[in-house]
């Protein structure tokens, strides 16, 4: 592909495309904002446009979007060795100051890789010069474990953009070398420099800690504390500033409303890593979306908890107001009400959905699902006597403890679910469907089950067919079961270190066939995968301060052994007031 036609597609994208920036670079730092998959997915990312406003926001700033291309694109930059182009002004990535990506998913790994080839930048930073882009990653996969990327960065941002961004950009305008600027952001809050760090293993390959480069004027701080804002209540809102119909969500406008969950289900990295819980102003959400009107029919609200939101009814009914249709993430059980149905179905909302994780109560007090079967059924009920007719479930398999009998509550809750529907079905005279997606435990970073090595394979595929079984020939209900195979590696990627560079290097190089990438580099999977780690001193992710302790940690899994709930304050004091009439 020759850069002409590159520079013809980018002037028809933004063609397209309402609120983009276009700044002159002169003096200006320039960054280019990368996301690591296609233009369709990457403009539907909330966390990728609100960077890309932050750093607009400043005029001593330019920053620009670019993106991996399409299948057919991307082989044409290849054959042509066309270098890889900015959307706004179509300039070369390779001669921007620094090129900073904003990963979301493990899976995009391999396309860090591939973007950085075809800027002709070098992909592991000991090979770089003074003349290349700083190399920047940031993204909610610096929550969980940054490790695996470790090589291929100059500078990790771990932590919020609201944070991290005004640093970088001072950092950057202050400083009077390359070696200069990395020894200011090692010591800014959120900003973790690899090279600075040498990892020690043991006679057993675990990980025993980091050394820290000699020669440093001051030592940089390990652990890197994460950067969070404290409190979101003079702040705007993360929301859609760049409208496009040619996205995964359409011109649907995105708000965040709502920043953390104080469930602490024990699996969840996101639950723990966004903690505390911080509302965003609900006038000025209701402003962004009055404002994005003319630009979307669609309103989708962003969060893990949308309902820890004290004013969620107001904003849901000022979005049914302004004529929104409007789509909310996963919902909590546990907070939904009849009003926030209702107003859900005004709005032309079919279909909900909620995450059960699995089908006995025993196994959530495992997990720390502080809602039971009886719960789940009533809100099921007025799920569907509010005129919703889908319902979509997330389960998980693989956890601890979990027996057959768990599985089977699994169908068990699954069928009383779908005899509600069937019982308000039949009075509209429309059935809908349940759709179940299931998927293996991977024990996650920053969480309770942090230690523990994922299951076996062979149990989970054993699992994974009685499951296909149990569910076979249910009318209207429909299950899809993620393979053991397919979560192995994405579980590499999540508990690997450094040592798994050359896997990620390999699939890069082989159309991402992960079996061979493994079997190439001589990287040593089942060790990350398969591993109890409850007794190394030292994790690879614990090189950034998520705010939870260790100690935390252990108590929570000890409690998911007795299977003990760890309640939130809200039910905690439900629970209070409850406890005299049980009594």
């Amino acid at each position: 592909m020759k850069s002409f036609q590159q520079r013809e597609r980018a002037l028809a994208t933004l063609a397209k495309e309402t609120g983009y920036v276009r700044k002159p670079h002169g003096d200006r730092l320039r960054v280019a904002l990368a996301f690591p998959n296609t233009y369709w997915v990457g403009m539907s990312n909330l966390g990728f446009q609100t960077v890309y406003r932050l750093f607009n926001d400043r005029d001593d700033v330019v920053c620009e979007r670019v993106f991996l291309p399409p299948k057919q694109e991307l082989a044409e930059l290849v054959a042509t060795r066309a270098p890889l182009l900015t959307l706004e002004s179509q300039t070369p990535v390779g001669e921007l100051d620094i090129l900073a990506f904003s990963i979301s998913f493990e899976w995009d790994y391999v396309n860090v890789l591939t973007m950085l080839k075809l800027a002709g930048i070098p992909s592991y930073a000991t090979a770089r010069g003074s003349h290349d882009p700083l190399i920047v990653i940031g993204g909610a996969v610096t929550f969980v474990n940054p490790e695996p990327l470790a090589l291929f960065a100059d500078v990790i941002a771990a932590g919020e953009g609201e944070v991290l961004v005004p640093p970088l950009a001072d950092a950057c305008r202050d400083a009077t070398s390359r070696a200069d600027l990395l020894q200011r952001l090692a010591l800014e809050r959120g900003f973790y420099i690899p090279s600075f760090y040498e990892p020690q293993y043991g006679a057993d390959g675990a990980l025993t800690g980091y050394a820290v480069a000699p020669g440093l004027p001051g030592p940089p701080p390990m652990p890197v504390r994460k950067a969070a804002v404290k409190t979101t209540d003079a702040l705007d809102p993360p929301a859609t500033s760049i409208f496009t119909p040619e996205t995964e969500f359409g011109a649907r406008f995105l708000v965040e409303v709502v920043r953390g969950c104080a469930n602490l289900c024990r699996f969840c990295w996101a639950g723990y890593n966004y903690l505390p819980v911080r509302p965003f102003p609900t006038d000025r959400i209701l402003q962004l979306a009055a404002a994005a009107r003319p630009h979307a029919s669609r309103v989708g609200l962003v969060s893990i908890a949308l309902c820890d939101h004290p004013d969620i009814e107001r904003i849901l009914a000022g979005l049914l107001d302004m004529g929104y249709a409007i789509s909310p993430a996963s919902l909590r059980l546990d907070d939904l009400t009849e009003p926030i149905v209702r107003i859900l179905r005004s709005s032309g909302e079919r279909g909900i959905t909620i995450a059960p994780e699995t089908g006995s109560d025993r196994l959530r007090r495992v997990v720390n699902k502080t809602v039971t079967n009886d719960e789940i059924l009533d809100r099921a009920d007025l799920i569907f006597a509010n005129g919703i007719e889908n319902l979509k479930l997330y389960y998980m398999i693989g956890l601890p403890t979990e027996t057959d009998e768990d599985l089977v509550a699994i169908r068990d809750l699954t069928l009383q679910m779908r005899e509600r529907m069937m019982k308000h079905a039949r009075t509209r005279g429309q059935v809908g469907r349940i759709v179940g997606s299931v998927n293996p435990l991977i024990p996650k970073p920053g969480t309770a089950y942090q230690w523990l090595p994922m299951e076996d394979p062979a149990v989970t595929e054993r699992k994974t067919k009685r499951l296909r079984a149990l569910m076979a020939g249910i009318d209207n209900v429909y299950f899809n079961i993620k393979s053991e195979r397919h979560s192995y590696y994405q579980a590499l990627l999540s508990l690997g270190d450094r040592r798994v560079a050359p896997a990620i290097e390999a699939a890069e190089r082989n159309g991402q066939n992960w079996r061979a990438a493994v079997e190439e580099s001589g990287v040593d999977a089942d060790f990350f995968i398969f591993r109890d780690r409850s007794r190394d001193a030292v994790l690879p992710w614990d090189v950034i301060d998520g705010g939870m302790k260790a100690s935390f940690f252990q108590a929570e899994y000890a409690k998911a052994l007795r299977e003990e709930w760890t309640l939130p304050p809200k039910r905690q004091q439900e629970n209070a007031r409850l406890l005299p009439v049980i009594q």
